[in-house]
């Protein structure tokens, strides 16, 4: 691993450690202090950062720490110790690999090192890597393992904290002996955490157990009918947590009850809710306990990144999951269904503040559409343009022929002209839309396209998201019952003219991506992957510890 130098801000707030109080006086003499004194001057030297082997990574907050207490080892008290290795074993139920913390070799090395001949440049050896494990757990509670913008380039949120002397605040953890309890407190409180924390030991457990075998292939199974498969369904169901097993019985009928498990299945999975047993709800049953445990940690290390610092009022668009939430505190109070940009106009995952919103609104064709929908239809025909209820306007603001205009010459979205809709009621916007500043001209909006939200998978856009019953979430994002509620809002859609409405306050909005969380009621939720991202989430997940190069700490 390479001697990476790192910057005062993150020595003195790397992964938001808990810990606090004066440096221990020293022997310079102490033997065991020269060893750490030595390996930590081969460190900073030397080619390739390493103790005992293992890589180092935070080599100027290790020796801000040591040289603050003459290079005395830190990690002396037995019990103190074993508090930070159980914490170190403890993040595999979190979804992480305690060999990132180099449990396995501090297990070993402790042995040795708490034995009274232990030799010195072991027992240096040990508390480096001690002090170094507690650091990277620490950063990976607090900012989570994948750094967000080196995964994606669209990525403008994240945490940012005040700097803290992280030296004195190990000092203060050791002293009262309550590292546990810090490294701990470091972890997401939120409930979609906590819930996937549970589903992940679950999940473990059926997977350690044998899992399951695939339910065969067949003719889809309904309601009433008899198939030899029922049984083994049944007790798929149990091990999901969709059926009780009291309730099972030895039947080859799909009967109600069974039937009843099968749709709370496909509710919580993302599939058509008709309870038949057809070959998607086959594959969503037919996933493994190891792709499901994948699939928790990659969304528990989303969480590590997403879930600390909320806000105390957002709204939030799961993009994965077709589903928009206005959140306050911890309680859902609205939420509604979207159709999301197509795998080919993907939605883009970022953060911004909702400052306005548009009754009525017209709908300027972007670039991107201009060139993959228009220009094609245009070329063959000029009049497609108006049968898509859109306005050709020149430069000067004149409404033209669409004949008039030689679209073959045109290749890319970017044409002199402006192709506009006006408001109404098959405006491709509806009746509102809902805007925050973003480079991508992407917001929400209310869609005549009702119809498209009965489908269990909704990636229909061309980029924004389409809001149902968009209107209600205008009346509550506009928070003023006595100008803007429901018969007011109604009025103004019913008139017909476009009106601009700017918020009393501004309101954060986070178009996210979850493939895996715990709803309101606790129950699981998984989703399909629509646009391919958990795979790479994943291998940055488990590639070997490495510190993210953007600021993470207010100067």
């Amino acid at each position: 691993m390479m001697n990476l130098r790192i910057p005062f801000a993150l020595r003195l707030a790397v992964a938001a450690f808990v810990l606090h109080a004066g440096a221990a006086t020293a022997d310079v003499v102490d033997p065991v202090a020269r060893a750490i004194s030595a390996e930590l001057d081969a460190v900073a030297t030397g080619g390739t950062a390493t103790v005992h082997g293992a890589g180092i990574a935070m080599t100027d907050l290790l020796e801000e720490f040591y040289s603050r207490r003459q290079y005395q080892p830190a990690w002396t008290q037995p019990q103190v110790a074993a508090q930070l290795r159980k914490a170190l074993a403890d993040s595999y139920a979190d979804g992480l690999d305690p060999a990132d913390y180099y449990l396995p070799l501090l297990e070993e090395l402790s042995a040795q090192a708490e034995t009274p001949t232990a030799a010195v440049t072991v027992r240096g050896q040990y508390d480096i890597l001690m002090t170094e494990a507690l650091l990277r757990l620490g950063y990976h509670l607090s900012f989570g393992k994948v750094d967000p913008q080196s995964f994606d380039s669209q990525w403008n949120y994240g945490r940012t904290l005040e700097r803290r002397d992280v030296a004195r605040e190990i000092e203060s953890a050791i002293a009262a002996q309550d590292v546990y309890r810090r490294i701990e407190a470091l972890k997401p409180t939120h409930r979609l955490y906590v819930g996937l924390r549970q589903e992940l030991a679950r999940y473990r457990d059926i997977d350690a157990a044998g899992g399951w075998s695939a339910l065969p292939a067949g003719p889809t199974i309904k309601a009433g009918m008899a198939d030899d498969r029922v049984p083994m369904l049944r007790a798929r169901l149990v091990a999901t947590g969709d059926l009780d097993a009291a309730a099972v019985v030895d039947s080859p009928l799909y009967d109600p009850v069974t039937e009843a498990a099968v749709r709370r299945f496909q509710q919580r999975t993302g599939s058509d809710v008709d309870g038949a047993i057809g070959p998607a709800t086959l594959a969503a049953l037919n996933v493994s306990p190891a792709e499901r445990i994948r699939q928790l940690r990659i969304n528990l290390d989303r969480g590590r990144v997403l879930l600390q610092d909320l806000p105390s009022e957002f709204v939030v668009v799961n993009i994965a999951g077709f589903t928009i939430y206005l959140v306050r505190g911890e309680d859902i109070v609205w939420n509604a269904r979207v159709q999301v940009g197509k795998t080919y106009r993907k939605t883009p995952i970022f953060r911004s503040d909702i400052t306005y919103l548009v009754f009525n609104p017209t709908w300027t064709v972007p670039p991107g559409i201009i060139q993959n929908d228009i220009l094609p239809a245009a070329r063959r025909d000029p009049d497609s343009i108006t049968r898509r209820g859109l306005k050709v306007i020149d430069r000067s603001g004149r409404v033209i022929s669409p004949s008039a205009v030689d679209w073959s010459q045109y290749r890319s979205g970017n044409i002199p002209y402006t192709l506009r809709q006006d408001p109404g009621p098959g405006n491709a916007l509806g009746r509102v839309k809902l805007m925050f500043p973003n480079p991508y001209l992407v917001y929400l909006h209310d869609t005549p396209s009702q119809g498209l939200f009965e489908r269990a998978e909704r990636t229909f856009s061309s980029g924004c998201v389409r809001v149902e019953r968009a209107l209600e979430l205008a009346e509550r994002v506009l928070a003023d019952p006595e100008r803007w509620n429901e018969a007011s809002i109604a009025r103004t859609v019913a008139a017909g003219q476009l009106q601009n409405v700017t918020l009393g306050k501004k309101i954060p909005v986070l178009l996210a991506y979850w493939t895996a969380w715990s709803d309101q009621q606790g129950l699981m939720n998984f989703r399909r992957d629509i646009y391919g991202q958990d795979e790479r989430w994943l291998a940055a997940l488990d590639a070997p510890f490495r510190i993210r190069a953007r600021p993470l700490f207010a100067e």
